[in-house]
């Protein structure tokens, strides 16, 4: 598996500083509400317990979290929130994935291919750049070391990756609960739990123009409150 790249714990770091000033509490909102399409109670329905994990360490107020939760129930009315994948190329030739939440497509997509247009790249049709990327549930845990890779085995991981102070953890997508709880109860730490799309191969980029652009692409589909999250293919050389 080529795993994630740099840029992906790049973007993670990003992530935070934008949860930091408040700013992704839209985006956050409307991942809780898709999840309770499935189900209101976390301790039924995994995938919102994840949702409100991600929030909650993002410091989403509980009445925030709640209102969402009300919202994808169909508790509040009004239009409903969906999900909806698009799929496009940066500079370069790069693959990229990006996750919608919205309660209007007709609103989404223009936003989302102005985004590529502007910036270097352009909207693919659905599934032409899907096949390049797996479903993986990920783990993230601010610690790495033989033990560590050995629990996570045991634990039902598919494969662990060691990189600069962490280890990211990969399951199959429908064991993540599992996995996650297993390490939970061997007192290990986990700082992300979430399912994502991985690149079966990873693009390196060394020149600094594609560099840039793809950066301005990825802030601008970031940017957009719809989208809730964004999957790559491509690594940028750290000299670039």
């Amino acid at each position: 598996m080529a795993g994630h790249s740099k840029w992906a714990k790049i973007h993670r770091g990003k992530a935070i500083e934008d949860a930091k000033r408040g700013a992704v509490f839209t985006k956050l909102g409307n991942t809780i509400a898709i999840a309770a399409r499935a189900g209101a109670d976390p301790n039924m329905n995994f995938s919102l317990r994840l949702a409100i994990d991600k929030a909650k360490a993002s410091n989403m107020p509980a009445a925030n979290i709640q209102r969402a939760i009300d919202r994808g129930s169909g508790k509040l009315g009004g239009q409903q929130i969906q999900e909806v994948m698009y799929e496009g190329y940066g500079p370069g030739g790069v693959a990229i994935l990006v996750e919608c939440a919205t309660d209007n497509i007709n609103r989404t997509y223009p936003d989302v291919r102005t985004a590529f247009s502007k910036h270097g790249g352009n909207i693919a049709e659905k599934g032409a750049v899907a096949f390049q990327f797996e479903r993986k549930g990920m783990i993230i845990v601010k610690d790495k070391g033989e033990e560590l890779l050995l629990q996570a085995l045991d634990a039902g991981a598919d494969d662990v990756e060691e990189d600069e102070g962490e280890t990211t953890i990969y399951t199959d997508p429908q064991k993540l609960a599992e996995v996650r709880d297993n390490l939970k109860n061997a007192d290990i730490k986990i700082a992300e739990a979430e399912l994502t799309y991985v690149p079966k191969n990873t693009v390196e980029i060394t020149d600094n123009s594609t560099a840039a652009k793809i950066e301005r692409l990825m802030d601008a589909l970031d940017s957009l409150d719809d989208v809730s999250a964004t999957h790559v293919n491509f690594d940028i050389a750290e000299q670039t």
